[in-house]
């Protein structure tokens, strides 16, 4: 079995695929300050709860966006697994990449935009719910051509909380009308459907720069924690809800990478 993982600034998410499907995903809050060690525990605890004895995983794939976990991530899949984990870099077999740039791309954004083009086809626009939200832009031939970031929604709440004395924490959700008649609602208000007016003009300008470019009508993915919920509010923009679109890329990027050799088990 293959276990793929990716480590993202917020969380972490856990995939173990037997060829056919995901038999498990589990995800667990990230913990800069914790030892490989520590997170040895915690995988170990995981495939426990689950009944899976860690013989079964043969193979690993890792995706990082967190240096300060990439090593103790290594130093788990070696002791758990006893295997070198393929770890996604821009210039690795299976990737493509076409900005100026390519060692600043985010292993996550490359992720999205093979797997957007290995399911999907091209041109596409992955948008990426995570703790930035990204909008990856896919080629119609599957390379990663750029994109932007903003503020993921949990973020910009936080940080209007923080920065505003007399603001207190809300849930994320759609308040019952755009008018806001007390605070709750009104922060509701600008948060969630402030959020879904920037994905709307960002995708418009995006499609508006594509077209220029001879590129039109690209497929919009939604993918990552609030994909389901935005998604629903957002029918006519949204061509396919994906949740899984990272951990999907990283087996279908370790498929193409065939290491077979080089990451399986030693005896």
């Amino acid at each position: 079995m293959l276990l793929a993982i990716d480590i993202g600034n917020t969380s972490i998410q856990m995939g173990l695929w037997d060829g056919a499907e995901w038999l498990h995903i589990w995800r667990i809050q990230t913990d800069k300050d914790q030892t490989a060690a520590d997170y040895v525990a915690r995988i170990r605890q995981l495939f426990q709860r689950a009944a899976i004895l860690p013989a079964v995983v043969r193979f690993g794939v890792m995706s990082s966006v967190v240096p300060s976990l990439t090593d103790p991530f290594h130093q788990a899949f070696s002791e758990l697994f006893s295997l070198v984990p393929l770890t996604i870099r821009h210039d690795m077999p299976g990737i493509q990449v076409n900005i100026d740039q390519p060692e600043q791309a985010g292993a996550d954004r490359l992720v999205n935009a093979a797997a957007a083009h290995a399911l999907y086809g091209g041109p596409a626009i992955v948008i990426d719910f995570g703790t930035a939200t990204n909008f990856d832009v896919v080629s119609p031939q599957g390379a990663y051509i750029g994109g932007a970031i903003a503020p993921g929604m949990q973020m910009a709440h936080d940080a209007l909380v923080q920065a505003a004395a007399r603001l207190q924490p809300v849930a994320i959700a759609p308040p019952p009308q755009v008018i806001g008649r007390n605070t709750v609602h009104a922060m509701q208000s600008g948060i969630f459907w402030g959020y879904l007016s920037l994905i709307e003009g960002l995708v418009q300008r995006l499609r508006a720069e594509l077209s220029v470019q001879g590129i039109p009508s690209p497929k919009i993915i939604a993918s990552g924690g609030y994909a389901n919920v935005l998604a629903q509010h957002l029918p006519d923009l949204i061509d396919v809800t994906a949740p899984n679109l990272l951990l999907d890329g990283l087996r279908i990027i370790h498929d193409r990478c065939n290491p077979t050799r080089s990451q399986a088990k030693q005896p």
